[in-house]
């Protein structure tokens, strides 16, 4: 399956909704830039159903390049993380969509054979 960009969010959003693509992408735009606002600040931001996204701090450690072999160090520094919530864990799991909703058992993938001993 193919990424999809900004504009291919942009595009099915307006589709399903009514609204011009031009009000989705400044709404687009937005959410983005508040995101990343808020994790300059070192703050998260949870969306409850979907996931949280927040910073983590990573301690300095030794590193090595890998063409020279030479020891190079890293310093402290901040990430952006995202963590997935349950919910979309498991709805990615099953391959549902949110608006499923159904507990319908999905059967088990079938096994290799067993091989055969002569």
């Amino acid at each position: 399956m193919a990424n999809v960009t900004k504009q291919d969010l942009i595009t099915e959003i307006s589709k399903n909704t009514g609204l011009t693509q031009s009000d989705v992408k400044v709404a687009v735009e937005e959410f983005l830039t508040v995101i990343g606002e808020t994790l300059i600040k070192d703050s998260s931001i949870e969306i409850r159903g979907f996931g949280t996204f927040l910073t983590k701090v990573r301690k300095p450690r030794p590193a090595r390049n890998p063409k020279t072999g030479e020891v190079v160090p890293l310093l402290e520094r901040t990430v952006p993380l995202f963590k997935f919530s349950s919910e979309l864990k498991h709805r990615i799991d099953k391959g549902g969509s949110a608006a499923t909703g159904s507990s319908a058992k999905v059967a088990p993938a079938p096994s290799a054979p067993e091989p055969e001993i002569y």
